[in-house]
């Protein structure tokens, strides 16, 4: 049974810093390209981030760039994001999600597995 369990999230305040885990268990994690999501509060799951299986590739959405950062260590099955400088508006429930394909994907729809979210509150 396939399994993705967030951890580190947290409150906040505007301009610091929280680094999210991910870990995984159930899979073959390298065979998986990995993705940060998040959702806030009456809005759609967007994407956030995501990372190939080997951890060659990286994609952010606009709006984090420069501030986050995805990284993942396969020896311990685990995906993370480093978020810095955050913003108020960075507030939001935030999910990892597991992908096998061809290219790890900004698209929702494209993730297998799912983890059940930690909580981002970022106080201004």
């Amino acid at each position: 049974q396939v399994q993705l369990v967030e951890s580190g999230g947290g409150l906040v305040q505007a301009g610091g810093s929280l680094r999210l885990s991910c870990a995984a268990s159930g899979l073959t994690f390298s065979g998986y390209h990995m993705g940060w999501f998040r959702q806030a509060p009456g809005k759609e799951r967007e994407f956030v981030a995501a990372i190939s299986k080997l951890g060659g590739a990286k994609y952010y959405a606009d709006s984090v760039k420069g501030r986050f950062t995805v990284s993942r260590d396969n020896a311990k099955n685990t995906v993370y994001v480093q978020m810095n400088s955050l913003k108020p508006e960075d507030t939001a429930v935030y999910y990892c999600a597991a992908q096998i394909g061809d290219w790890a994907s900004t698209q929702r729809l494209d993730y297998d597995y799912w983890g059940q979210g930690t909580q981002v509150t970022v106080s201004s």
